[in-house]
Order: C-alpha cells, then structure tokens, then sequence
C-alpha cells in the first residue's frame, strides 16, 4: 500500500487546519471566561460564536485577522450573555418584596446567596431575623409582632431601618447586583 506525495500533502494540511481550529477555540474560550460573570456560560457563548463565524464568514474581508474577528465576536457575546443574566439591584429587589413579590426563589443562584448571606451576616442579629421573616419566609407584618410580642407599628418601623441598613451594606460592598 503506496502513498502518493497529494495524499500524505492533504493530511498534513488537514492536521494543521485541525489544530489552527483548536487553538481559536480555545483563545475564544479565554477570552468569554474573561469577560463572563458565571464562567459556566463560557462554551455556549463560544458555540453561539462558532455559529455567528459561519453564517457572517462572508463578511470577513481579511483571512489573516479572523482570530481577532472570531475573539471579538466571542467577547461581544459574552457581554450580551452578562447583560442576560444581570438582575434587579438591591433596591429595587426590596420595592419587589414590599409589593408582596417573594423573592426566594429568584435567589437561587450560589453567587447571589453568598453574596446576600454576606451582607445580612454584616447586620445585628435582630435586623437580620426581622428582614429573613418578612422577606424570605414571607410573614405578613401582624405575624412577625405577634412572634415577637411588639406592636405592629414597631415591626414596620424596624423593617423600614433595616433595609436602609441592607441597603447601605449593600452601596458600601461595591456594586451588588441581586
């Protein structure tokens, strides 16, 4: 079994445009794990990537820039998959709450409840369980002062100052988005 010269040519070529493949997607691969929130979207941003290289492949007018334009591509969409994800800032999470809105099953992110569990841990005990009742366990106010044996005006008072507290947690840990 002989081999021409055009055979063993082709496969050459073929290793090689295998192995240029592999290392454009793993630069696409960096470069969405640096610039994603939730690192795990990583190899779905680069496959909606590989997708968009192909269908707009017409659209590159140079060959030899196609790592930056595939890397570009993949940074863009992994800036949409952030903009995707992102949810309601703190403040406006606990205007959902006093609406009447529960909120624990949007919380269901281990980022997010690290994060929340690291604020409230940052609070006095006493705010924290008033907020954890009337937020997460989602006791009406007349509950939580019958539990505690305060007037219902005195729960709502505490309620109010311990969400300014949360809030200014929350300002002062730098941009925190739950």
């Amino acid at each position: 079994m002989t081999n021409s010269r055009g055979e063993i040519g082709s496969r050459e070529q073929s290793a090689i445009e295998d192995e240029l493949l592999n290392e454009l997607y793993r630069e696409m691969l960096r470069v969405a794990r640096h610039r994603l929130h939730h690192k795990s979207d990583a190899t779905d941003v680069v496959q909606e990537a590989w997708v968009r290289i192909l269908e707009k492949r017409d659209t590159l007018r140079e060959s030899n820039k196609i790592i930056p334009w595939a890397k570009t591509i993949a940074a863009n969409l992994a800036l949409n998959a952030n903009r995707a994800r992102r949810v309601k800032p703190v403040s406006e999470l606990s205007e959902d709450y006093a609406a009447g809105e529960s909120g624990a099953g949007r919380l269901s992110e281990p980022e997010t409840m690290a994060e929340l569990t690291d604020i409230l841990g940052r609070l006095e005990p006493a705010t924290r369980t008033l907020l954890l009742y009337k937020f997460y366990y989602g006791f009406k106010d007349d509950e939580i002062a019958a539990a505690l044996q305060v007037p219902v005006g005195t729960v709502k008072a505490r309620i109010h100052r311990g969400k300014a507290r949360l809030k200014a947690e929350a300002g002062g840990a730098g941009a925190m988005d739950l």
